[in-house]
């Protein structure tokens, strides 16, 4: 059995970036398409509005102007803010879908069997370093015993080599995870009060947390009116 490392802080970074790399491709013409059409509405709304306003000004009497372009102005900011409101609404919706069809993805992670034992045990080690005990078990998927059981010797060999303590390793096979997740593992320890979620799903959502952020501003653009950026 080849020995099996952690991964480095690169080999982590490149990972998230693959999660990500479908997420700005799929999105970047969905987000051209919500800018192009809201600015199309933006400019027919304003074109509308410019109209019946000026018809209004003329129409009324000179006393009448100043009252009739203040009330212009609010029209147009009352447009601008609602178009901004369904932009940002659109943007929102764009981003859930695309962690949706992420998820969705998440089961070809367990395609290569070889990829994800990798995967598997490192998830393990990380379960392993968080709570640093003796003895802790992990529970996962039926479908996935055979893989980690491959895993454990690897992971309890890893961790004796980094923090110079030995581990018992062993599968709670009494509560399997649903075979419905998308794989990875629970880390227990402290005779189950204690858990490590490591499965797939809780990774994604620690993803869509932690990249959130850039994830916006590929897709649409540092924001105008933020003063401070990290």
């Amino acid at each position: 059995m080849s020995q099996v490392h952690a991964m480095s802080d690169d080999q982590v970074a490149g990972e998230l970036k693959k999660m990500t790399a479908f997420i700005r491709q799929e999105a970047l013409e969905k987000a051209n398409e919500i800018r192009l059409k809201a600015d199309e509405e933006f400019a027919i709304e304003k074109s509308k509005l410019v109209r019946q306003e000026t018809a209004a000004i003329d129409s009324s009497y000179e006393k009448k102007f100043k009252q009739a372009s203040m009330s212009q102005q609010i029209t147009r900011s009352t447009v601008a803010n609602k178009t901004r409101l369904r932009v940002l609404s659109a943007r929102q919706e764009l981003l859930d879908d695309l962690f949706l069809q992420a998820g969705k993805k998440l089961p070809d992670y367990t395609k290569d069997k070889a990829k994800y034992q990798k995967i598997v045990t490192n998830l393990i080690l990380e379960g392993l370093y968080a709570l640093n005990e003796s003895k802790v078990e992990v529970k996962a998927r039926k479908a996935d015993y055979d893989i980690v059981k491959k895993a454990i010797p690897d992971a309890q060999k890893e961790y004796k080599k980094n923090v110079e303590k030995e581990v018992a390793i062993s599968i709670d096979e009494s509560d399997p995870l649903p075979e419905g997740s998308s794989g990875g593992v629970f880390v227990v320890g402290t005779g189950g009060r204690i858990d490590i979620n490591n499965t797939l799903e809780e990774r994604l959502k620690l993803l869509e947390t932690d990249a959130l952020p850039s994830i916006r501003v590929t897709l649409f653009g540092e924001n105008e009116n933020r003063r401070f950026h990290d």
